[in-house]
């Protein structure tokens, strides 16, 4: 090695789901993730958490926009379609534990909510509400 070249990075550890296992996809169609690249991965930058998948409601889009934060109105300058019933999107684990709290949590797809969700949201919880298996 010539002392100007640069030593390839250590490879990232991979992304783990809230069972341990590898994270999978949680939407593409529409991208979501804080990183829009279609997975619940986070860093230092995602102050919000975006961890949770969560298959939207008609129920929880109303209590989310009622709480502020309007995920149905669609925003061309953010390349954000809207969301509808049946979208699959990285929520803030906060936002969904409070909506759980409210009793209008949207189902969980377990596979690809990142494990750092067990920061804000027990287990169990994000469990009891998971969405059946595609």
């Amino acid at each position: 090695m010539i002392a100007f070249d640069r030593p390839e990075p250590p490879p990232r550890k991979p992304d783990r789901n809230v069972l341990g296992l590898p994270l999978a996809p949680c939407s593409r169609d529409p991208l979501t993730g804080f990183f829009r690249d279609g997975c619940c991965r986070t860093g230092p930058g995602d102050v919000g958490v975006h961890t949770v998948c969560a298959v939207m409601t008609k129920d929880f889009l109303k209590f989310t926009v009622a709480a502020g934060n309007d995920l149905v109105t669609p925003r061309p300058e953010w390349d954000f379609p809207g969301l509808v019933e049946g979208d699959h999107w990285c929520l803030c684990a906060e936002r969904w534990l409070e909506a759980a709290q409210a009793g209008r949590a949207p189902p969980v797809v377990l596979e690809a909510t990142h494990e750092k969700s067990l920061d804000v949201v027990p287990f169990e919880l994000l469990k009891k509400h998971a969405a059946p298996p595609a």
